[in-house]
């Protein structure tokens, strides 16, 4: 089932939902008060739409459904929003800090940066 995406603090974000690895963004037509979906992080538009929360979030759920039947009927590789890999290039005397810093805290750099980019979203 399509879920609100939570922030750090628990907080649901009241415009992203999330189902198999998907998101979607979801806006409201306030003049038809229809809700509008588009799946964020893949080429093919995917979009959905409903007149209440439940239908939005099965209509999503069918769009992704939907999208990856139609990639395995055809052998295609589904896209995923991310991969999780990011080529980071970063001035060489920032690296050296950054290097420094992870090593000090007895971490791979990876780890560090991956703190510290959570501690800056939890900031947010």
């Amino acid at each position: 089932m399509a879920s609100p995406v939570n922030d750090s603090k628990g907080a649901a974000a009241r415009n992203v939902l999330r189902y198999r690895g998907y998101r979607a963004r979801i806006d409201l037509d306030a003049d038809s008060g229809v809700f509008s979906g588009t799946v964020l992080g893949v080429a093919e538009p995917i979009v959905f739409h409903g007149g209440g929360l439940d239908e939005l979030r099965a209509d999503f759920e069918f769009a992704i459904d939907h999208y990856l039947d139609q990639c395995a009927r055809l052998g295609q590789k589904p896209e995923r929003a991310v991969s999780g890999r990011v080529l980071l290039r970063l001035p060489p005397d920032l690296h050296a800090a950054a290097s420094l810093a992870a090593a000090s805290a007895g971490e791979s750099l990876n780890e560090w940066l991956v703190g510290a980019v959570r501690a800056r979203l939890d900031e947010s």
